[in-house]
């Protein structure tokens, strides 16, 4: 997301969106990556399917085995189109199944597609594939990213520097690690203890590796304390985004069990990063992932819900719809009922 922060097309008109609509119907996708390449939308999102795992356990029915890429000409556009599948789950050395919230970026006229995939131990690491253009198709490279682990890379561009954010809960595996390294209980922290952060890391020149050793993200409460493990209606999950709006950077995320989009505000990429509040109300299904962008100068977050497939949590259909700030900088909460 992962990243350039201000997306802008150009046109001689705004075009004015009240309500969410969805953007794609043949087929389920979800965990939508927004970036625009020439002047044109592209959505990198997860490929939602029917599999022979039924099981829920640590999202095991989220059995996804490709990726594709849509388009939309301009944010009017009634639809996206569907370029077809760009990295198959063959196709990946490393990996043995599970192709969860990619993201993408653009250096030097080359696409790298960052994804996350269980490799043949069972653990989730981050994967990155290289392509000649936006449309694909990728090449994975043979091995994870080194030091990489758990889900949702979100890579986001600020000047000249590229960082990815990453993370996940539960399924996602982020609570089996601790200071970078394998934890034996494969526990969350107590309740009273700190929550556990969303990572991020500065990504080499090449786009291949990390140049350092994860970070914790600190998201703290309005006394400036760390959230804690409890705080279940604020603390990290999983999902994370950035984006930057009048200089401050904004890191949004879902709060996975009590399905809410929220987002907190900090002065550097590194954060900290101080709780603001919802963005996005519970959507139908379990929770949503997302993406922030600017189009048009105007603003949009793009996003997903079950709605379409009768609130089945692993078949997923992309929404947008436009988002607001007030006069704070402060993100309006929207309904992820309507």
């Amino acid at each position: 997301m992962k990243k350039i922060l201000a997306f802008v097309l150009f046109s001689s008109f705004a075009y004015s969106q009240e309500m969410p609509r969805y953007l794609f119907d043949e087929l389920y996708f979800a965990d939508p990556s927004i970036h625009i390449f020439n002047n044109k939308i592209y959505i990198y999102p997860s490929h939602d399917i029917e599999t022979e795992v039924k099981d829920p356990t640590n999202g095991g029915h989220y059995n996804m085995k490709d990726y594709h890429v849509l388009t939309m000409e301009n944010i009017q556009q009634d639809k996206a189109k569907d370029l077809g599948i760009i990295l198959k789950l063959e196709d990946i050395p490393w990996a043995e199944k599970q192709l969860w919230a990619p993201d993408i970026a653009e250096k030097d006229g080359k696409y790298y597609l960052y994804f996350p995939a269980k490799d043949k131990d069972g653990k989730f690491k981050l994967g990155v594939a290289v392509s000649n253009q936006p449309e694909g198709p990728f090449k994975a490279e043979d091995k994870p990213i080194k030091g990489s682990y758990s889900i949702d890379p979100a890579v986001f561009k600020d000047g000249k520097n590229y960082y990815v954010y990453f993370g996940g809960l539960d399924g996602g595996q982020l609570q089996k690690y601790r200071n970078n390294k394998p934890f034996a209980p494969g526990t969350q922290p107590e309740n009273n203890e700190n929550a556990l952060s969303p990572k991020m890391a500065l990504l080499s020149k090449n786009m291949l590796e990390f140049t350092e050793e994860p970070k914790d993200i600190l998201i703290l409460d309005e006394n400036g304390s760390p959230l804690k493990a409890d705080d279940h209606e604020r603390r990290f999950f999983e999902g994370v985004w950035m984006h930057k709006y009048n200089n401050t950077y904004y890191l949004s995320y879902s709060t996975g069990d009590t399905h809410k989009l929220v987002y907190a505000i900090g002065s550097t990429p590194y954060g900290p990063f101080t709780y603001q509040g919802e963005i996005l109300t519970p959507v139908v299904g379990w929770t949503t992932h997302h993406s922030i962008v600017e189009i048009y100068k105007k603003w949009y977050l793009f996003y997903h819900d079950s709605q379409p497939s009768g609130g089945k949590n692993y078949l997923r259909s992309l929404k947008v719809r436009e988002l607001f700030y007030d006069e704070n900088g402060r993100i309006k909460t929207m309904d992820g009922k309507d």
